[in-house]
């Protein structure tokens, strides 16, 4: 409990319990709506979200707070470079941004058996999407290593208007974690 002052009188407040776990079916619904809410990421279908916890979950994360779902990473190991994670969708909830989440989920992840000979992390970043790339910068300085930024996807490549070009963060080599 943290007790703060308002005024002359004393006001407690609950310290939130954030609860990072691996994720399951069962939380593809609140995946997808967390996801939507973002207003920011792609949306993929809510199916795809059910799979994403069903075959790729111990390379994802999620997050929860009062049985609510408040953050999200997806990612994969990739199959021609096994000691590659690639980060697909980092999600945080409005009320828990600014609060160094998603750096926490990343750890959480690159900290799992699954991941004990990764040596690499590799992410697609919008050009606009400052956010993210302050998210791998910040951990490429937590892991003590370099990161290096390659175009990848341009804005052609993508169907119909309005999706901005992808750069490529890549990050490593690093340690075990």
């Amino acid at each position: 409990m943290v007790i703060s002052k308002q005024g002359s009188t004393a006001v407690a407040e609950q310290e939130e319990t954030l609860v990072f776990r691996v994720p399951t079916e069962d939380d593809g619904k609140a995946i997808w709506k967390l996801i939507k809410e973002t207003g920011v990421l792609d949306l993929n279908s809510s199916y795809s979200y059910l799979m994403w916890a069903k075959f790729f979950d111990q390379t994802s994360v999620v997050v929860e707070t009062n049985e609510q779902i408040v953050g999200f990473i997806s990612g994969f190991i990739q199959p021609n470079t096994p000691d590659t994670l690639f980060i697909w969708q980092v999600a945080v909830d409005e009320t828990q941004r600014q609060k160094g989440l998603a750096s926490r989920m990343l750890q959480a992840i690159l900290h799992r058996y699954a991941c004990r000979n990764i040596r690499y992390l590799e992410a697609t970043v919008g050009t606009s999407n400052e956010a993210s790339e302050a998210l791998f910068q910040k951990l490429s300085r937590d892991l003590k290593t370099a990161y290096h930024v390659t175009e990848f996807f341009t804005e052609d490549q993508f169907p119909g208007k309005g999706h901005e070009d992808e750069r490529l963060f890549k990050i490593g080599p690093f340690q075990q974690v």
